[in-house]
């Protein structure tokens, strides 16, 4: 083991917070850490959906292959991007302590996944979501986006900040276009009345154009340099993911009920990986969590045996309980009309076992032909997300 860990990870801020949680944990065991930013093939690709980019862990080999080759100790992974299939020579070493797992609606006004008006537009990169959303309001329109966490939100709220900062610059009489493009009779004709209209809506205001730019936070002013190209009326994220941003409390978010909107196996969870025997002690030691351990072992569990990786909408949810693993999981087809659904309390004694037998049942029962529907979709760009 070096002296100096180096520490793999993916460049985007999201990332780097979740790697700086593990250098973090490593100092306080008196390991110092240098962090190795890498460019992954989900990065190359920015402008596809995840589902579609040719196989799962489009951001985790890269990764992992610095570790392999020598040129890093260990890598750092959201958990839920980590394929499910054993990796030659390396271990998970170490997860976390979870953060929330489930999914948030994040609306300019707060309003929530019932609240919304049918037509209205909701954006996520998730096929998971996709079809849950469809499931729970087919009159909903779904549509593809994708983006850091902060990209995404200036996505959302890019139109309606500028639509109301073109609205109080014609309120303030700074807005010389209106003027430019009227005819010279009729702005003689209509000159009392374009100066009355502009008295109401000054009234409409209690500050300035500036006061009001100058009150809007980081986030809100780069939304307003964005050029708009889609439209959102709200998106779906993972509640995790605003958290280490932490963008949870610049926006207005509504959690999603967990029951109906069932998370991706390992969502909210940190994975590190890394080879080296000392390596892989020193970081469990730091940095391992062994409820969350467990919780996520049974979720990965049940996603493997199902194979349905990142092709298919699959939520799988677990949670110690005393001598039990509560487990949900929601098998949907692309389109949200079909659905396989089950929750069990397995013994945590044999959790890993348990969650197989589980995944089996839930194969039997249709999963199996959700899954190879969703694959087919996705083999030849059908789909809607």
């Amino acid at each position: 083991m070096t002296e100096t860990l180096r520490l793999a990870t993916r460049g985007s801020d999201l990332a780097l917070r979740q790697a700086e949680t593990v250098r973090e944990a490593l100092s306080s065991r008196r390991r110092d850490v240098e962090l190795r930013q890498v460019e992954t093939r989900g990065d190359q690709i920015p402008d596809e959906l995840i589902h579609r980019l040719g196989k799962t862990g489009a951001f985790v080999r890269a990764l992992d292959e610095e570790v392999l080759a020598g040129d890093a100790d260990l890598a750092v992974h959201s958990l839920k991007d980590l394929p499910t299939e054993e990796m030659a020579d390396l271990v998970v070493a170490g997860v976390p302590e979870r953060a929330p797992a489930g999914d948030v609606v994040v609306h300019p006004d707060g309003l929530g996944i019932e609240d919304l008006p049918a037509g209205a537009v909701v954006g996520t990169g998730s096929l998971r979501r996709g079809a849950q959303i469809r499931a729970a309001r087919p009159d909903l329109t779904v549509e593809p986006i994708r983006g850091n966490v902060d990209t995404r939100i200036e996505k959302l709220l890019a139109p309606g900040l500028q639509a109301e900062h073109e609205r109080r610059l014609i309120a303030s009489g700074e807005e010389g276009a209106l003027t430019a493009e009227a005819d010279d009779g009729d702005a003689d004709d209509e000159a009392d009345d374009a100066g009355d209209a502009e008295a109401e809506v000054d009234e409409e205001f209690d500050r300035t154009v500036e006061e009001w730019f100058d009150s809007l936070s980081d986030l809100e002013r780069a939304a307003m340099e964005r050029k708009v190209e889609s439209e959102y009326d709200a998106l779906v994220l993972a509640e995790a993911g605003l958290r280490r941003s932490n963008l949870f409390h610049e926006v207005e978010t509504t959690r999603l009920p967990r029951e109906e909107f069932v998370p991706a196996a390992g969502q909210g969870a940190i994975a590190v990986t890394a080879s080296d025997p000392d390596v892989i002690e020193a970081v469990r030691d730091a940095v391992d969590h062994p409820r969350t351990r467990v919780a996520v072992t049974v979720e990965r569990t049940v996603l493997g045996e199902l194979n349905g990786g990142c092709v298919a909408p699959i939520g799988v949810s677990a949670l110690v309980k005393g001598e039990h693993v509560h487990v949900r999981a929601r098998v949907l087809s692309t389109d949200g009309t079909e659905e396989v659904a089950d929750t069990r309390d397995l013994p945590i004694r044999s959790h890993a076992t348990a969650a197989a037998e589980f995944a089996a049942d839930l194969a039997d029962r249709g999963a199996d032909d959700l899954i190879a529907e969703a694959r087919d979709e996705a083999e030849t760009g059908g789909g809607d997300d």
